[in-house]
């Protein structure tokens, strides 16, 4: 048995991987396109030819096959079993079984396992290294996979003094066994998630109940984000002065930010190595 499923059997872990296999059947052409858009944008390029991409955390493997479809050479890599079949799953079916296309179940953590996997033009995690457990060693290791002048880009939970505990906690209690999961469910999603934009819509004479058949920018499911969201343990924040400062204390330069302020969510950060 491995270690994540050791801590899922011992409620100290979401199943990402699962919710991921739940989502998959959503993704069609349309929610590619915008995915393409979107991985397109962040590292603004028009397209990926001739670039090797890594994605550290490939969750669905929806950014993976955005990127294949870019031109990149693509490998993928996930802890979670779960994870690693829910991307085969769109290799099978998008790729055509791609040569340029691999998919490994590999942990971040494992600093002579990533050795092992040389490095990459372009890294993309996106909301992976803050679930990991151990976001400094993930951040560590996530740098030898860069290339000179290479790209990473990722995203991390913004860290809030007093809200950041109160979702851990929220966290746990989701992850102790069905009884509390259904509370937390019945509870936050109704009227953490739902109640504010319900009225919202309806003020802006839209259908209420659309945006949840929907999906955002990146394409990806808002329904399936509020589960991530809620059981999403392990759970790590950072503010972007340490996200920064790590990067530019090793040889980055800091390329593009999105930050969320002082407000829930994950700030995002593009970087770029220096040249030796």
């Amino acid at each position: 048995m491995n270690n994540w499923e050791i801590e899922i059997k011992e409620n100290k872990r979401f199943k990402f991987g699962k919710n991921w296999l739940n989502f998959k059947s959503r993704i069609d052409d349309e929610i590619i396109k915008k995915s393409i858009t979107s991985i397109r944008n962040l590292f603004d390029m028009e397209d990926f030819k001739d670039k090797n991409f890594i994605d550290v955390g490939s969750g669905s493997g929806l950014f993976s096959l955005s990127a294949l479809k870019l031109g990149a050479k693509v490998y993928s890599i996930d802890y979670d079993s779960d994870s690693v079949r829910c991307t085969e799953y769109l290799k099978n079916k998008y790729s055509n079984n791609s040569d340029n296309w691999e998919i490994e179940e590999g942990s971040i953590l494992d600093t002579k396992y990533i050795n092992s996997l040389g490095q990459f033009d372009l890294i993309y995690s996106w909301g992976v290294l803050h679930h990991t457990g151990n976001l400094e060693l993930a951040l560590k290791n996530l740098i030898l996979l860069v290339k000179n002048n290479g790209f990473v880009a990722l995203s991390i939970y913004n860290y809030q003094p007093y809200l950041s505990k109160f979702w851990l906690i929220i966290k746990k209690l989701y992850c102790i066994n069905f009884i509390f999961r259904f509370l937390i469910i019945i509870i936050f999603i109704p009227f953490h998630f739902i109640l504010g934009a319900f009225i919202k819509d309806l003020l802006m004479g839209k259908n209420p109940f659309k945006r949840y058949f929907l999906t955002n920018k990146r394409g990806m499911s808002i329904y399936y984000d509020w589960f991530d969201w809620l059981g999403g343990l392990p759970f790590e924040t950072a503010t972007p002065n340490k996200i920064i400062d790590f990067f530019l204390n090793n040889g980055f330069i800091l390329k593009k930010t999105i930050l969320v302020g002082n407000n829930l969510g994950c700030n995002e950060y593009v970087f770029q190595k220096y040249s030796n």
